[in-house]
């Protein structure tokens, strides 16, 4: 691509973009969820919205007899007044870096506004932001500090896009009120389109965070699907790629749908792929099941999850941004620390496996099928040892066993017939010194395992290869 290159904002130009090494070789990010929306932590963070609806959510409960049982009707307490209580009185960004490098984390994007409307920086196009009201803080610019001097990668995410339907109005609720329009937006039918006034706007707080973060990853979230944004889902790509191309970055902007392959990098939410993707792709999700926000009583994951997920995807060509919610204070609970910590801990044994692979000419084998699909990941079974996952890279293709195999491994896709068939050098056990034993026949690879196992939930086997 010469120096002189400019994309043009329409796909056929867009279909020049390719995705990032830096990318494809860090595997891991973490997201943060945190906002206003932190202080009730009620169920989700979609409690901004169902407060003000008095129904049985289709996320759960009555959060509108909740909020008026705890906090008082919306006509006397509203979204608004959570702003004050969010404080974040023990927030140490240099604290949150430190744990995110244990996890293994390589990039790091923190939800710079969410559905409610109000930014965790500096805006100029609204005061309703972190910087000016709540913690009184440029809480995303902060983080972007703290995480480039580690010399990690840092992004932002965009949701604004569904605030325009995020909110009701009724007579006694304050999301009437006119002087609270530019945070709940004017009061409108439910089923109507963005106003031409707030897609501008919302174009304009996308460029100034383009702008003010120069972002190695930008994320939207679902909300731009709808028609009124068809044209700016390219016009925002081009504005962020060319951007890129005069800072002399590489650029990952992530979306959920709408966009045609090969001009961005596809994301599923809570969810995973069956198969290797040829496009480079993504997984969206949380160390708990139930919120991407911190709430009480949350339904976390076990580490064996997260690291099966982890590898699955990488297995599949893709990345896995992991979600934390901390607490309105700012302190991330201690089950999702020890979740990052755990992690982590995997990795230091066998990262060499993850950072920098690529897929190989099969993703896997073994018989726990994925569910293929956004918001699927509580319909998937658990692997066992039966289940195994291969990367590759330099000369070295490495079997990940989601599972202690118990004496031995019998890998079926690197029997003789197989294109390793006469090319194994040596097979090893990543973080044992004890020498494996290993025979190749027709039907399979296999391998003993050590006396001891080197970590937990997940197993990797490198296989040097003569070329």
């Amino acid at each position: 691509m010469t120096t002189d290159f400019r994309y043009e904002p329409n796909w056929d130009s867009l279909q020049n973009y390719e995705v990032p090494q830096w990318f494809m070789d860090d595997k891991l990010g973490i997201f943060i969820h945190w906002g206003p929306y932190s202080v009730p932590a009620f169920d989700n963070e979609w409690y901004p919205r169902f407060m003000y609806r008095d129904e049985i959510s289709r996320k759960g409960p009555n959060y509108h007899q909740h909020h008026t049982e705890t906090w008082g009707h919306p006509s006397r307490f509203g979204y608004k007044d959570f702003i004050p209580l969010f404080k974040a009185e023990n927030w140490d960004p240099a604290q949150w870096l430190d744990l995110f490098q244990k996890a293994g984390a390589r990039y790091i994007v923190p939800v710079a506004e969410h559905h409610d409307g109000f930014p965790m920086y500096a805006s100029t196009h609204t005061r309703w932001n972190a910087a000016q009201m709540g913690p009184k803080r440029d809480v995303c610019k902060e983080l972007e500090r703290e995480t480039r001097a580690a010399g990690l990668k840092f992004g932002v995410s965009s949701h604004r896009a569904f605030n325009w339907r995020y909110y009701s109005y009724a007579d006694d609720f304050d999301t009437t009120d006119p002087g609270l329009e530019e945070l709940y937006c004017p009061p409108h039918p439910e089923d109507a389109p963005a106003s031409w006034d707030f897609l501008q706007n919302w174009y304009a707080r996308t460029v100034e965070m383009i702008d003010y973060f120069r972002p190695d990853v930008l994320w939207f979230d679902f909300g731009w699907h709808f028609d009124e944004f068809a044209p700016y889902r390219p016009q925002v790509a081009a504005y962020y790629y060319n951007r890129a191309l005069e800072w002399g970055s590489e650029p990952v902007l992530q979306y959920k749908d709408k966009f045609p392959d090969g001009v961005a990098v596809y994301d599923v939410e809570r969810g995973k792929l069956d198969d290797i993707r040829p496009h480079y792709w993504q997984t969206d999700t949380a160390v708990s099941y139930k919120a991407w926000s911190y709430i009480e009583d949350d339904e976390f994951k076990s580490p064996a999850t997260i690291i099966h997920d982890l590898v699955d995807i990488v297995s599949k060509n893709g990345n896995l941004l992991l979600n934390v919610g901390p607490r309105a204070d700012g302190v991330i609970p201690a089950q999702a620390t020890q979740l990052l910590l755990d992690l982590g801990a995997w990795l230091d044994v066998n990262g060499e496996a993850i950072y920098g692979t690529r897929h190989w000419e099969r993703f896997g084998e073994g018989d726990t099928e994925v569910v293929v699909g956004h918001l699927t990941e509580r319909s998937n079974l658990p692997f066992t040892a039966k289940d195994v996952r291969f990367t590759q890279k330099d000369a070295a293709l490495y079997a990940i066993v989601l599972g202690w195999p118990g004496s031995e491994a019998a890998i079926t896709s690197l029997g003789s017939g197989s294109s390793v068939g006469g090319r194994i050098r040596g097979v090893s056990m990543l973080g044992s010194d004890e020498p494996v034993t290993w025979q190749q026949d027709e039907n399979a690879l296999t391998v003993s395992t050590p006396s001891q196992r080197p970590c937990d939930h997940a197993y990797t086997f490198k296989i040097e290869l003569q070329g």
